[in-house]
């Protein structure tokens, strides 16, 4: 697995090896961290980080009946993706839970026992945490130093077609490692989910089995989190303005991104299965958006009519430019013919299947 967790001792911190401090990025972390909650019933658990690792790992921490406190320096959870706005219903709904939270400073170091166990953690803005064990989420690094001078680098991971060959066309690298071309932005990113590495090693294995007869990966960045009773999802890009909709005081609720005149990205809580098909499917269309004031009122309505249109027969006319019309017309796949033999660096896929279906049963 060629992705490593971002580790303590980098930011001048020592004591990650201590028995009850915890990370998450392969599968003997995860058993490692289900002993260690097992052991710390009714205890507290400090939770270093806001991102995906941190509010995950706190909503089972809470589950599992353990006091929670979230520290991280951002002034607001998942800040890579949020708006405040999101964030703010989200952190709310944590702390009905139990869960309380400490923004703006970072861990400085650790108080131990005499047995190398945290009891306390110490934070930059003088504040002492009890503890009984501390998870680590505070992002992670692709594992590329095996492949420097041999291939192609790229976004801080190896650069792939769209198939997923690296510069060395016998050698294929998925999941996060892999910094690929997303076509509906037309331009190589490298995404960290579950979903793309799930995808990206069924193309590979695609392109590799059947290299006549499969096109490129052609994958709209799509990120999601279950927890508690919420459950929502991200398609598309969070640059540009975003524009809320929905009740936020309810249990439905998103917002769009708006670029350059078009929507790019979307954002839904509380969707069925027919709502978040439909703002995946706009948003890989892109269309173009002129009143921001109309688009707020008409929220997930906007999507579930643009959606429908395009079930339309093929036959039907397509509606003149307007504040609701898509402009952008899918392009044809162009197959690439690919040789055989693979090596495949990377995937989440096996560890996350394996994680998800461990923590339905926390």
């Amino acid at each position: 697995m060629w992705m490593q967790a971002l580790k303590l001792e980098e930011f001048g911190v020592t004591g990650s090896d201590a028995e009850n401090v915890c990370y998450l990025r392969d599968l003997a972390d995860a058993t490692r961290l289900v002993n260690v909650m097992q052991s710390s019933k009714d205890g507290n658990a400090v939770v270093i980080g806001g991102g995906y690792i941190g509010m995950e790992c706190a909503a089972s921490l809470v589950i599992n009946n353990i006091n929670v406190t979230m520290v991280f320096p951002e002034a607001h959870c998942m800040g890579r993706l949020f708006t405040p706005k999101i964030a703010s219903y989200y952190e709310e709904f944590y702390q009905s839970k139990g869960v309380k939270f400490i923004k703006g400073t970072v861990l400085t170091s650790f108080d131990l026992n005499s047995d190398g166990k945290v009891t306390a953690v110490n934070l930059r803005d003088g504040s002492k945490l009890p503890a009984d064990m501390v998870v680590i989420g505070i992002g992670i690094r692709a594992n590329t130093s095996l492949f420097e001078g041999q291939l192609t680098l790229e976004k801080g991971g190896i650069k792939v077609n769209g198939k997923m060959q690296s510069s060395n066309t016998s050698v294929y690298a998925v999941g996060d490692v892999a910094a690929f071309p997303v076509k509906v932005f037309g331009e190589t990113r490298r995404l960290e989910h579950v979903d793309s590495a799930r995808k990206s090693a069924r193309h590979a294995v695609a392109a590799i089995m059947q290299p006549e007869t499969t096109g490129e990966f052609d994958y709209l960045p799509f990120f999601y989190s279950r927890v508690f009773t919420l459950s929502w999802q991200f398609y598309g890009d969070n640059v540009g303005e975003a524009v809320h909709f929905g009740d936020f005081t309810g249990k439905t609720f998103g917002a769009y991104w708006i670029n350059k005149g078009h929507l790019i990205g979307s954002f839904l809580e509380g969707g069925t299965k027919e709502e978040y098909e439909a703002i995946a499917k706009i948003t890989r269309l892109k269309p173009e958006i002129q009143d921001l004031s109309e688009l707020e009122k008409q929220g997930l309505g906007f999507a579930l009519t643009e959606s429908e249109k395009l079930s339309l027969p093929p036959t039907s006319p397509v509606p003149a430019a307007s504040s609701s019309s898509l402009v952008v017309a899918e392009k044809p796949l162009h197959p690439w013919h690919a040789a055989a033999g693979v090596i495949l660096a990377a995937s989440v896929a096996a560890f996350a299947y394996w994680y998800g279906k461990k923590r339905r049963r926390w």
